[in-house]
C-alpha cells in the first residue's frame, strides 16, 4: 500500500477526514466469482468464462462512466433509455451490456440477483487496517465521513460491514445527484460536518475523483494505492499529518495533543 501526500504546506489543523468507499475502505475480491456464479446459474456453466469477466467488467464500467456528462451522477442520471428506475436501472443496463459482449440473452432475473448480492456484506471485504484506523481517529476527536460515487445502497452496506457507526455522515453521489470530482459533493459533506474546507482531509484511491476533486473544493487530499501491497498501516501513514487530534486521555489530563505540519513538514505541537 502506498499513500501520496499533498505537496502544499499543511499549516492548518485537520479536524475532519472523509474517505472514499471502494478500494479505500473495502473491496470486492470475489467480484468476478460472483458474476460467474450468477451468470452460469441463469445461462449454463459453459456460457461464461472467468477470464472473459475479468476483462469485460472493468471495460463495461469504463464505457458507462464515459457515457454520463459530468457532473451528473451515473446511477440516477444515466443516459441509457428503457431503465428509468435509478440505480437499479443502471445496474440492469450494466448486466445487459455485459451479456451483449458475452453474446448471451440478457436476463432481468440475473440482473436482479446481482443487484441484491452486491448489497450484502458477503460480497465485500473490509481492508484489515480500516477498523483500527477509524477507531483511533474517532478516539482522537476527528469527525469522519464517507464521500463516494456510489448508489443508495452504500449506507446500508456500511452498516452490514460494521463501519457505519464510525461516520457522522455518508454522502453518496446517487443521493446528491453529482459525482466526484465535482466540488458540490465535498461541500455537502463539509456542511454536514460543520468544518471549513481547509480543516478537512479527503482520502481516496482516484487521482481525478479524490485528489483533484478534493483539492479543487479546498480540502487537503491523500491518494491511497491499495494495489501496492499492505506492508504499511493506513493509520501509521496518516499519523504524521492528521491534526489536530486530542485523545480522551489527553483531554482528561489537560495535556495538549494537537499537532500540525509546519512549512518544512515537521510535526509541531500546538
Amino acid at each position: 500500500m502506498s499513500l501520496e501526500q499533498d505537496s502544499k504546506p499543511w499549516n492548518r489543523p485537520i479536524r475532519a477526514v472523509s474517505f472514499d468507499a471502494t478500494h479505500t475502505l473495502f473491496h470486492s475480491p470475489r467480484r468476478v466469482q460472483i458474476y460467474l456464479e450468477v451468470l452460469r446459474r441463469h445461462h449454463g456453466n459453459a456460457a461464461v468464462r472467468a477470464a472473459d469477466l475479468d476483462r469485460l467488467l472493468p471495460m463495461v464500467w469504463k464505457e458507462f462512466e464515459c457515457s454520463v456528462a459530468p457532473p451528473a451522477d451515473r446511477f440516477t442520471h444515466h443516459s441509457y433509455p428503457g431503465h428509468p428506475d435509478g440505480s437499479k436501472g443502471f445496474w440492469s443496463r450494466y448486466a445487459e451490456r455485459l451479456c451483449e459482449y458475452l453474446e448471451l440473452e440478457p436476463s432481468p432475473f440475473a440482473a436482479a440477483e446481482l443487484f441484491d448480492r452486491f448489497a450484502q456484506a458477503e460480497a465485500w471485504e473490509v481492508y484489515p487496517d480500516v477498523v483500527r484506523t477509524l477507531s483511533e481517529l474517532r478516539r482522537r476527536g476527528l469527525k469522519l465521513a464517507v464521500v463516494s460515487n456510489w448508489d443508495e445502497r452504500l449506507p446500508s452496506l456500511l452498516e452490514k460491514l460494521g463501519l457505519a457507526g464510525y461516520f457522522e455522515t455518508v454522502v453518496c453521489s446517487a443521493e446528491c445527484g453529482v459525482e466526484k470530482p465535482n466540488g458540490a459533493i465535498f461541500r455537502i459533506c463539509l456542511d454536514r460536518l460543520d468544518v471549513a474546507p481547509e480543516q478537512a482531509l479527503h482520502v481516496g484511491d482516484s487521482e481525478l475523483e479524490d485528489v483533484e476533486g478534493a483539492r479543487a473544493a479546498g480540502l487537503k487530499a491523500l491518494r491511497i494505492d491499495r494495489q501496492c501491497g499492505a506492508e504499511a498501516h493506513l493509520l501509521d501513514l496518516l499519523h504524521p499529518i492528521l491534526a489536530p487530534y486530542r485523545s480522551s486521555h489527553s483531554a482528561r489530563s489537560g495535556e495538549s495533543n494537537l499537532f500540525y505540519l509546519d512549512r518544512e513538514g515537521s510535526r509541531v505541537r500546538s
